[in-house]
């Protein structure tokens, strides 16, 4: 979810930040992470009912529906972020004033050959990035398609009456699988690689208070750094 504006202000410690994400961008990502969390958490119980806590869980009809009516209700909210961020895009599509800085190039494609090499200590220096970098791109356009693939199995499983009077009756078991496994994919991509690169690899905020550092400016996203010239930012 890429922001138009960037300027800089003065941390209380003398430090310029760079403006990098609006209130309503971090509002979106809010709402995705809790109503993702608790798709996961009433997700995985249906899906592995033999362990103990999902049986406890599930342990009554009652409280099988309770798990259900949860699970559903967060995803109507995810939904309607979804629907919000698409209608947002449009939005600025429509003004011509949509930011491309998230849609894939050869450009990341030769940044991720270059961090290999880093990886690997064939080249000593690492690629220098813009905006957003190549990880951060798989990350948007993981979970994006992820909750397309989520959302569409959803509905299916959701309103199955529904959805087999225009479509064949093997759609279900096949929603039904594509919409458990995804569920898995889904976090193990969250816990091995976004969180890694977001909060153990380097602790980025920025997704909550809205800035970066200079420091983190130069260091993590130098051609974006050098496209401003240093300049937008003050310090007292």
């Amino acid at each position: 979810m890429s922001g138009k504006k960037v300027n800089a202000t003065p941390h209380a410690w003398h430090e310029r930040t760079f403006f990098r994400f609006t209130l309503g961008q971090r509002w979106e990502h809010a709402i995705l992470l809790l109503s993702g969390l608790v798709l996961l958490l009433t997700g995985l119980p249906q899906k592995y009912r033999e362990f103990s806590i999902s049986q406890d869980l599930l342990s009554t009809p009652e409280q099988v529906l309770l798990i259900r009516q949860i699970h559903h209700i967060a995803a109507i909210v995810l939904g309607l972020e979804i629907i919000y961020h698409l209608g947002r895009i449009l939005f600025l599509m429509s003004r011509r004033s949509l930011p491309g800085d998230l849609l894939p190039t050869m450009q990341d494609v030769r940044d991720a050959w270059h961090m290999l090499q880093y990886l690997l200590f064939i080249r000593k220096d690492k690629p220098g990035f813009g905006r957003y970098n190549f990880e951060q791109k798989v990350t948007y356009w993981f979970v994006f398609f992820g909750i397309a693939i989520m959302g569409i199995s959803g509905l299916i499983i959701w309103f199955p009456v529904q959805a087999t009077q225009f479509l064949p009756g093997g759609v279900v078991p096949a929603a039904k699988m594509a919409h458990s496994t995804e569920s898995v994919v889904m976090l193990i991509f969250i816990v091995v690689w976004h969180i890694y690169h977001v909060h153990i690899e380097r602790l980025n905020l920025s997704m909550f208070t809205g800035r970066l550092s200079e420091e983190e400016m130069r260091l993590f996203h130098e051609k974006e750094y050098e496209r401003l010239g240093g300049q937008s930012g003050e310090r007292k």
